[in-house]
């Protein structure tokens, strides 16, 4: 019996017994695709793809692609941020499905309004939002490169940040630059429990805490380490310590497992006895579908012009600003 995936557009089917790492293997020669997967998507996906990384990793690999086929295995603002750079390349994406919670608390029609009443500030957007988000933005930013970004505006100039407020809070406290926020959160980062953080530090004294800067305030003053999800993986990779708590989305485990089999990743539970530390948008995506889009070359990711070339100019302000930041600052 064959398994039936449904999709927005119409109910497909995937063979039985294929051995879909063979066919996307397969597929990506015949395409010349590039599949490129965050770090929260499930493992068999971060095992067949290309790349894996973090937003601003992902984006630099979207910008140094030679593939005629970009496969995105994340969520749409992510597949939206590769066409904006590859405009003349398909990009495709799992399960169009796949949003993101702090990207649907910023309407572009509520945010232009918003920035329309503070003509006078710079407006810089993290990269979790629409396409047409980022067109009414000066410059971009990922949690791997805001502090830069930020710095790189002059003193005294007035800042709106978006859209979430968790790390707005975080950089204004690492910058000591006042901003305007835009009360967005996201959903997965938003619901770690303090309370059991707490819990948990008290059942593994020797475990360090590295928290994604995203989390409530409360959340981030009980870690030892606040990053990007690449900035976290490199501080398990370098620590000696044996055992760590993570707070952040559980798919980044597999990585540090793969990195560091010989030590222990403990997920923080949520506020509630649900999964709500997995993002359900970032696990739409499957194996199965991936392998659909790329036979099928859809759903596609597609975009207006006009927005697409107004979206450009701050994404590639961040890019620069990134690498001028790396070249100061090797690792």
């Amino acid at each position: 019996m064959e398994s039936v995936l449904v999709t927005p557009h119409t109910a497909q089917r995937v063979p039985p017994a294929l051995d879909l790492f063979a066919e996307v293997e397969r597929l990506k020669r015949e395409l010349n695709a590039v599949i490129l997967a965050h770090y929260y998507q499930e493992p068999d996906i971060q095992d067949v793809a290309d790349f894996v990384g973090d937003s601003l990793q992902l984006s630099q690999q979207a910008k140094q692609t030679k593939a005629d086929v970009i496969v995105f295995a994340g969520v749409h603002f992510m597949a939206e941020t590769a066409k904006i750079l590859n405009p003349e390349k398909q990009v495709l994406l799992p399960d169009l499905r796949a949003g993101c919670s702090l990207s649907d608390t910023c309407p572009a029609d509520r945010f232009a309004a918003f920035v329309a009443e503070r003509p006078d500030h710079t407006v810089i957007s993290y990269v979790n939002c629409s396409a047409a988000v980022k067109a009414l933005s000066d410059i971009l930013c990922t949690s791997s490169n805001a502090e830069l970004v930020i710095r790189s505006v002059p003193p005294g100039q007035p800042i709106i940040f978006a859209p979430d407020q968790n790390l707005g809070r975080w950089l204004e406290q690492k910058t000591g630059r006042k901003m305007v926020l835009w009360p967005g959160t996201c959903m997965v980062h938003d619901i770690f429990s303090e309370k059991k953080l707490v819990q948990l530090k008290m059942r593994y004294p020797d475990a360090p805490v590295a928290a994604h800067p995203e989390c409530q305030e409360r959340v981030l003053a009980l870690s030892d380490h606040i990053g990007s999800t690449s900035s976290i993986l490199d501080f398990v990779t370098r620590s000696s310590a044996k055992r760590f708590i993570i707070v952040t989305e559980p798919g980044i485990i597999h990585q540090m497992q793969k990195a560091c089999p010989d030590k222990e990743f403990i997920p923080a539970p949520p506020n509630s006895n649900c999964a709500c530390n997995e993002c359900p948008h970032m696990k739409l995506n499957t194996l199965e579908k991936l392998y659909l889009c790329m036979r099928d070359r859809r759903p596609e990711v597609v975009l207006d012009e006009e927005i697409r070339r107004r979206a450009l100019a701050p994404l590639e302000r961040m890019l620069e600003i990134s690498a001028r930041g790396a070249v100061l600052t090797p690792d």
